[in-house]
């Protein structure tokens, strides 16, 4: 029997697994607040937010938009037909998560979100073990030798293997 998605339940998207822990970060903080250290509360500090967020942005809309240059929907329970290896999808294997990790880190430092560092690496873990693993796992099934060799050439977070 074919695997139809990678994910089938609602709360298996990025929106959840990542932005549950940021909203809960915001909770806590106007709760139980925890002050940054002062090198934090620089201007650089939300220089630096600012350009996450950028980045995390720009990475969202770029493969948002690869994705949807080769009919690819981004919907969880929805088949793949095609792996998408061009645009940014060239230098990560999971742009989607990058973008959404930088954007969120860096509104954690432009709002000095200390609750959102606590929670930052259980957030990648749950990314990991709850949306990459069984897309890797139905990628391998659907796509085999494909996919493998992409997942050879380009890392899952970012960069390229030098061959």
């Amino acid at each position: 029997m074919p695997i139809e998605a990678a994910h089938k339940s609602w709360w298996q998207t990025s929106e959840v697994i990542l932005g549950s822990p940021f909203i809960a970060s915001i909770a806590l903080q106007l709760v139980m607040p925890i002050s940054l250290p002062v090198e934090f509360r620089r201007p650089l500090t939300i220089f630096i937010g600012a350009a996450l967020i950028v980045v995390g942005a720009t990475l969202i809309v770029y493969a948002r938009r690869e994705f949807a240059k080769f009919g690819q929907r981004t919907d969880p329970g929805q088949p793949t037909s095609k792996i998408v290896t061009s645009g940014v999808f060239s230098i990560s294997r999971n742009p989607l998560y990058l973008g959404g990790v930088c954007a969120l880190l860096g509104f954690a430092l432009v709002f000095k979100l200390t609750w959102f560092f606590i929670f930052l690496l259980p957030t990648i873990l749950a990314c990991h073990y709850v949306l990459i693993a069984p897309e890797e796992r139905y990628l391998t099934a659907k796509f085999g030798e494909e996919y493998t060799s992409y997942v050879a050439a380009v890392y899952r977070w970012i960069g390229r293997a030098i061959k």
